[in-house]
């Protein structure tokens, strides 16, 4: 089968695609045959020497990449959710190697959720990593209640893009913050606000946020501690504030968490009926053949993505 190895942590350069053997499951696990995968964020991380790399620098081969959707092929002894043909979707052994840049990928059978039909595996594969990031944080974290008051950076991301939906199907009043160009978008998501982050400074326009998600850390970390309502409640997802944040809202008596999201079957049913019923919708903001994934890679570097990028197999 086809992969797509990471040869060694640095550039695009170093992902090269090659031919491996298709891998053996275990009992508990599917493999699936893999139509459509999902970049995020961690990928070009990890990719470069930080994120995930201190996890995965024992493997032979590496083979990035979580997120995926496909047709099951095959199923395990112990397997009762899935059979073969069926199409699934999900994160697959997060954080750890999840080896989605493959034709083929072995997945646990509590990681994955049947595709909704109604929607496509580029759609469904986008909605993994990113979307499950929203939905733990936003409905098992911070317990998001009708009527709470949330600010959400990044809005117009992959994670904050979903986050914006889902933050208002669970009945907040959703402020996002995103650059001018992406105010429509961000709007037409459910915000009912947008601030547009290089003219405006969000700590000069609300008060009293009962929530933030931040997706960028460094000041925006201070910055957001302004806005909170006493007793309120900041998480942030970049791994350089896992530290700081719980530190420095404790210091204002306020809460403030680092989180990392984690592959979990039941949530992406969750996600999955959200995306059947059309509550929420994945936006793409282009698509890549497996050949290009290096593109996919820079793409992601600039910074500039709204919504999600995915490959197509």
């Amino acid at each position: 089968m086809k992969a797509i190895i990471l040869k060694d942590f640095g550039g695009v350069e170093n992902l090269v695609q090659s031919e491996i053997p298709v891998p053996e499951i275990s009992d508990n696990e599917v493999l699936v045959n893999v139509k459509a995968l999902s970049i995020n964020p961690v990928d070009i991380k990890t990719r470069s020497g930080k994120g995930l790399a201190g996890r995965l620098k024992e493997f032979n081969p590496i083979i990035l990449g979580w997120d995926i959707s496909g047709v099951v092929t095959e199923t395990g002894k112990a397997v009762t959710s899935f059979k073969k043909g069926d199409d699934v979707f999900g994160m697959v052994n997060f954080p750890g190697h999840g080896k989605a840049y493959s034709e083929y990928v072995v997945a646990p059978e509590a990681h994955l959720a049947l595709k909704p039909q109604n929607i496509s595996h580029e759609e469904a594969a986008a909605a993994s990593l990113a979307a499950l990031t929203a939905w733990q944080i936003l409905k098992e974290k911070a317990n998001i209640e009708s009527g709470d008051k949330v600010l959400i950076h990044a809005a117009a991301g992959g994670v904050g893009h979903y986050a914006v939906q889902m933050a208002k199907y669970l009945g907040a009043y959703v402020i996002g913050t995103a650059s001018g160009q992406n105010k429509y978008f961000v709007m037409s998501l459910g915000a009912k606000e947008h601030i547009d982050y290089e003219k405006q400074r969000f700590e000069d326009l609300v008060t009293n946020i009962d929530f933030v998600l931040d997706a960028i850390g460094g000041d925006y970390i201070d910055r957001s501690l302004k806005v909170l309502r006493p007793g309120g409640t900041i998480i942030s997802i970049p791994s350089g504030a896992a530290e700081s944040v719980t530190e420095k809202a404790a210091a204002k008596g306020l809460n403030g968490y680092h989180f990392m999201v984690q592959s979990n079957g039941e949530n992406m049913k969750e996600i999955s009926s959200l995306l059947k019923k059309g509550i929420v919708k994945s936006h793409i903001f282009k698509i890549y053949q497996f050949n290009e994934i290096q593109g996919a890679h820079l793409q992601i570097e600039t910074k500039k993505t709204r919504g999600k990028i995915v490959v197509s197999l």
